[in-house]
This record gives structure tokens, sequence and C-alpha cells, in this order.
């Protein structure tokens, strides 16, 4: 290879022209070419923006990332770049390295006037883009520029310091979180690794095979999904009480917490008493309670009529109940299966001995108690109340206590956890997704030092489609879970991975709090600069190619890589894969001139019939049927 005259080491761009925090601007050498340089043999191309460039300065090589090329990367006022002429480069300044060692992020000095800037070649990559050690790192894909070389995150930072994969629909973004959620629980070399993905359209069901266990609310046993139970008692009283009943404060709200205090008091969660003092129960303090019997006591102390006046003794055997059939019994109620307790009418004539008052509590309101029991009815929200072997009898004894609960969702048999929330009404899955996490994040936060503890062993809690419940300054339980643990989580081991299209829909605070950005292509401008904003000031400039990355790149910044990486990002093995394709209008043809299937507008329609979809559609079930046609086939 020929050395161009006077620029005696063929990877020289130009020289540094200005130096202004952590920009740099570069002026290209008359004997740059416009196009491809040659080094070793390796052509490169130059000026490119997301390309690397190197700074020699004394014994330690700068880094930095070429941010914009022309005219506008010229020093000064944009009126005097006609003069400066347009062979110019930005370069921001990302980390150091010192000759033949390792690559640090941040800088210990600037470069000086007139330093000469080179082409980042594939053996410098090699010692930026290279793991710090083996174990700690995952490979997810390959650098764009060099694709021999992968493209490597840090686990640890990947993990407890929250991350976001962000892009438009179709950019590749599930196979995306397949890829990374695969190669952070690859069983061969993480043994112990704990994943809980909330998945709100059912992608990930398949996608990890026999990695994942699937629960679902109305789950299909038979292949292998388990059912989704939250029991209710693990919330908090406040929590319970805003899904059960709403706003309640005042009087009632003092019964309210009377009552669940003494019955959690008195609870025996898997048949054994608590065995903690009195005092140190609290309305918080997860024990099992009925919580039908709960509405049963509260309706009956609201609405009793009593045989003696306010102002004397009234108690439970005070009351006035009908009394109806032979031999005549007091129609009391009964609170597992919601029937209401019924009193005898108010009567207050002079002369009449049997006279019926009304109750101390009989004036004040009760709308809290019917949404209770219209809660209780709805059979969408029976995965809450009667949750299978966590459900309490009417003295509080549960079959099972939380340390089964916790081991069904986060146990070590296997490393993912998928949360399937296809079925659930989009009411209900901000309830539910807080209370799961609510949940989890407080059995990691209280058990920290033990040997399950998130300290010992961190969580990671990967949110899909986070802009559905993580709305800006939302108050629904989710968005309040999501951003204790974005606060606090790194602290206690619990790390968080937003998965969003609509980055702008997402609460700041949270996004904010993600050190790792994975970002595949955004075409919006508002989902673009929210992004933008949560990158360090440097590398803003970088995102300016968020709209034109194909489909499976990716801009990753932030805390779990040395430097920027645009990389293409690995796909999942076949049968591996989220079940996010879009659906096909024209089906392609295959070799022999045939549909590779059948489906699309281009097929005719044969025996038309929506009966069984209405069915689906009533049972809130996608494959409702399909066994029986199924079976009357064969």
């Amino acid at each position: 290879m020929h050395n161009q005259p006077g620029n005696p080491d063929p990877s020289r761009l130009g020289t540094v022209e200005d130096v202004n925090g952590s920009s740099v601007s570069v002026k290209l050498s008359e004997s740059t070419p416009g196009g491809l340089l040659f080094v070793n043999g390796e052509a490169y191309r130059v000026g490119q923006v997301g390309g690397f460039v190197r700074i020699p300065s004394g014994y330690v090589d700068l880094y930095g990332v070429i941010s914009q090329v022309g005219a506008g990367a010229a020093p000064g006022p944009p009126e005097l770049a006609p003069q400066l002429g347009n062979r110019w480069l930005r370069v921001e300044l990302v980390g150091q390295g010192r000759r033949g060692t390792k690559f640090e992020r941040g800088i210990a000095q600037y470069p000086s006037i007139g330093d000469s800037v080179h082409v980042v070649t594939e053996s410098d990559l090699k010692t930026v883009y290279a793991p710090g050690d083996d174990d700690g790192y995952v490979a997810v894909g390959r650098v764009a520029s060099a694709e021999s070389i992968r493209a490597h995150l840090d686990m640890n930072r990947l993990v407890t310091r929250h991350s976001a994969v962000v892009g438009s629909t179709g950019s590749g973004k599930s196979n995306a979180v397949a890829n990374l959620l695969g190669a952070v629980s690859d069983q061969a070399r993480f043994k112990s690794a704990r994943v809980v993905l909330f998945d709100l359209h059912g992608e990930y069901a398949k996608a990890f095979g026999d990695q994942a266990r699937v629960f679902r609310v109305g789950a299909d046993t038979t292949i292998g999904e388990r059912e989704l139970h939250v029991p209710f008692w693990a919330l908090t009283a406040e929590e319970f009480i805003s899904i059960t009943m709403g706003a309640t404060s005042g009087t009632p709200l003092t019964l309210l917490q009377e009552k669940l205090l003494s019955s959690k008091r008195a609870s025996k969660a898997a048949g054994v008493a608590h065995g903690l003092p009195d005092l140190t129960v609290t309305i918080d303090t997860p024990l099992p309670f009925s919580v039908y019997q709960l509405w049963h006591d509260l309706y009956s102390l609201h609405c009793a009529t009593h045989s003696v006046s306010k102002n004397q003794n009234q108690t439970e055997a005070t009351r006035t109940y009908i009394e109806e059939g032979a031999p005549p019994a007091k129609a009391v109620g009964d609170g597992d299966q919601l029937v209401r307790p019924r009193f005898r009418p108010l009567k207050d004539e002079k002369n009449d001995p049997d006279k019926v008052y009304a109750g101390i509590y009989g004036d004040l309101p009760r709308g809290h108690l019917d949404s209770l029991e219209s809660k209780l009815r709805d059979p969408r929200m029976q995965f809450l109340f009667r949750p299978g072997q966590w459900a309490p009898d009417k003295d509080g004894t549960t079959a099972a206590d939380l340390d089964a609960l916790l081991e069904a969702w986060i146990g070590a048999d296997k490393p993912i956890s998928v949360f399937d929330l296809s079925g659930i009404p989009t009411a209900v899955v901000d309830d539910l997704v807080g209370a799961v996490l609510r949940i989890l994040y407080d059995a990691i936060f209280w058990g920290r030092n033990k040997q399950e503890g998130g300290r010992e062993r961190p969580l990671l809690v990967v949110l899909e489609e986070a802009h559905v419940y993580l709305g800006p300054q939302s108050k629904n339980r989710a968005a309040i879970a999501a951003r204790r643990i974005a606060k606090e989580g790194r602290k206690y081991g619990v790390g968080l991975m937003l998965v969003s299209q609509r980055p702008s829909e997402v609460d700041t605070t949270i996004l904010s709090q993600c050190g790792t950005v994975v970002a595949l292509r955004l075409t919006n401008d508002s989902d673009r600069s929210q992004v933008t904003s949560c990158a360090s000031d440097n590398l803003k400039g970088l995102f300016s190619m968020l709209p034109v990355l194909r489909t499976g790149e990716a801009l990753i910044v932030g805390e779990a890589v040395n430097m920027p990486i645009r990389a293409i990002i690995d796909r999942p093995p076949e049968g591996r894969r989220p079940e996010s394709d879009d659906p096909m209008v024209v089906v392609p043809k295959g070799e022999g001139g045939k549909r590779i299937r059948s489906g699309g507008w281009t097929d005719p329609v044969k025996d038309e019939n929506y009966k069984p979809l209405v069915e689906a559609w009533r049972k809130q079930d996608p494959n409702a049927g399909t066994t029986q046609t199924a079976d009357s086939e064969t």
C-alpha cells in the first residue's frame, strides 16, 4: 500500500483545532480522501456519524465518537462556517486507554490543539470492546462498523442499574428482548438467574422454551401453564382498600382498619399461628384474613337495626334480624356466598314494646362496601380474592404461606417467570402488575440479607409495553411500585428493564433512572427527544441516527457498555422467537409459484362462520373451542 506524501500514517484523519468541554472540532487534513482509507489492507469509511476516532495524547489514547460531519461541525458561530470550509468533524470524547491496556470510560486529560486524530482500526476496537472479564459479560450481537467484533454488555450494570429497550413497532424490539433475556438466563453460565417478565400480549410464552414458567389467569395446565394467583392479603392496607373499595375516609375507614387488624391478629397462614405479639401486627402485615367475612362483618355493622336505641349498649346480641322459614331462623347472611344479612325495618310506635331502632353506624355512607361486593362478585377478580391454596377460610387459615408463593414465582427451577397478562382487562392490569411488583419488591427488600434476598441473588424485572401502565404522573399501583424500584432497587438487588415503543408516554422519573438504553429504530420525534434526554449530554448527536437504523439494529449507550455501540442484535434461534410477527395481508409466493401458506387477503373465503370468534370473545380466550374442533375432525 502506498502512503500519500506528507501523510506518513495511513490512519491519520486530521488535527484537533478546537476543544470545548468534551466536544472537539477536528479539521480533516488536505490529503485525507473523501471516501475510504486503507490501513493494513482493511478499508475504513472516513467521517461516518457514529464512527470512532483515536487521539494519541502522550502515553494515553483518547477515544471519541463522531457526532457531526461537515460545515456545521466547524468551531465558532455558524455564520463563519463558509470561511472555514466543510472539512470538519465534531467528536465527543467518551473514554481513554493507555497503550496496550484496557479501555476505561471517562477522560483524565483533554487533547491539545494540533494533536493528530486517527481512524480507529479493528485492532483498536478489539481493545475498546473487549469485555473486562469473560464471566461478567454477555454477547448480544455484533458491532455494526466491524462485524467480526461481538457487542458485549456488562451484566452487573445491566441488571442492577436498570435499563430500557425502546423502538418503534416493527423495529425488532421483541426479538432484542428475547435475545437479551435468553443470554442473561443461560443456565450454563448463570446457575441461579432470576427474571420476571410481565408480558401484556402473550408474545413470550413460547420464546424461552423450557427455560421459563408461564403464569396466566385461566391457565391451560395441559400445556404446562400455571394459574396466576395473587393473594389480596399480601398487599398493604392502602393498596387493598384502593383496589377493592376506592377512596374511603373518616369513620368508615376507621371501622374498616379496626376489623382488618383484629382479623389479621387471629390469622393462621398455612394452618399455623403466626406467633407475632399482637402489638407488632399492623394492618400492613402480610397475614391472611377472609375478605368475604370482612365484607359480611362490615355490612352487618353498617346496616344492622337493634332492639335498643343508640344511646344504650348496642351489641351483636341486640341486632334484630328478619326471621323466616320453618322453624324460623335468623337471616344472618353468609359471607362466603355473598348473601347479605337482612334486618327488620325501623319501628317506633308509642305503645308497642317490640321497637326496632337504627344502629349507630346506620347513617354512614357505605359506597365502599357496595364497591367491595361488586369486586368480590366479578369473575375477573377471582385471581385476587380466591387465590387457590392461598385463599383463607373464615378464620384466616390458609393451606400455604407466602414462601410457597415466592418459590413458585421466582424459584430456582426455571430462570425466567413470564406473567402472561393477555387475557386480563386493562382496568385490572395496573392493579395486578402493581400488586405482583410490590409483593416481590417487599419480600426482597426486607429479606435483602438472607440467602434468597436481593443482595445475595438479584432479581431482574422486565416490564413489556411499559407505556400502558407507567404513564407520566400516573397514580396507579404499577407506576408507584415501578417508581420505587427505579429509585431504590439498585441498593437492594432489584433491577428494572423497561420495554416500550412510546418512551414519551413513560414516566420520566422511571425512564431517567435507566442506566443503559438499547434504542432501536425510533421515528417519532417526541419519543426520540425523550430517549435523548436520558443520555449524557455529549452523546446527544448520536441519537440523530435513530430514524435510519435497520430492523434489529440498536444504539446501545450507558452503564453496561464501555462506549456507545451501534450493534446488530442477534436474532434468537428458530422456535425461540416471540410471537410478534406482523400478520400477512398478501402472502408471498414460494418457488413453485404457490403461496407459502394460507391466509391474507389473497385467499378465497370458505365456510364463513363468525360463531367461534364470538365464543372466544365471550370467554376472553383466543384458544376457546379449538380443542373440541380438533377432536371432532379426528
